[in-house]
């Protein structure tokens, strides 16, 4: 089953970058835990696909339980692109969604309210660019294929 992250309130803020094709990094703040750096082989969706963004949950709580629930995250994420779509279904209406496998094999989603997360201009992107590129250098070598899932994983 997806670890939805206390049904995403224990997401805080965050960013994604996927303007390098083929990868998505960013650094995704967490109720208890902080910022937590991320490098996810694969493309955002749509929209999205190629660029870079930022949000901010409005239903965000810091709660003493996602402690206890989100202890054994792996700290950095490391893993595959599921779906990262502003529209990610089209019987659903669009919202921001974030999900990935980790490299562990664990399953990931971040679902957010419309309005939570916003394409950045060019020159907004420009500001992520080192930290981007430290996180590629960092974890880039660690990122393998998730993709030998079992049925089990989509649960």
């Amino acid at each position: 089953m997806a670890q939805k992250f206390g049904n995403s309130r224990w997401v805080k803020e965050g960013w994604l970058d996927n303007r390098s094709i083929g990868s998505v990094v960013g650094r995704i703040t967490f109720a208890v835990l902080g910022p937590v750096d991320i490098f996810l082989k694969g493309d955002c969706k749509g929209e999205i696909a190629g660029k870079a963004l930022r949000f901010r949950n409005s239903q965000f709580a810091d709660e003493d339980l996602a402690g206890q629930v989100l202890g054994d995250f792996e700290i950095p994420q490391v893993g595959e692109v599921s779906l990262i779509s502003f529209d990610p279904h089209p019987m659903l209406s669009p919202h921001p969604y974030i999900e990935w496998f980790s490299t562990m094999k664990n399953h990931y989603r971040i679902e957010l309210a419309p309005g939570d997360a916003w394409i950045l201009t060019d020159n907004e992107a420009a500001e992520l660019d080192s930290a981007g590129h430290a996180i590629r250098e960092a974890l880039g070598s660690q990122a393998r294929s998730t993709r030998s899932r079992s049925e089990a994983d989509w649960v």
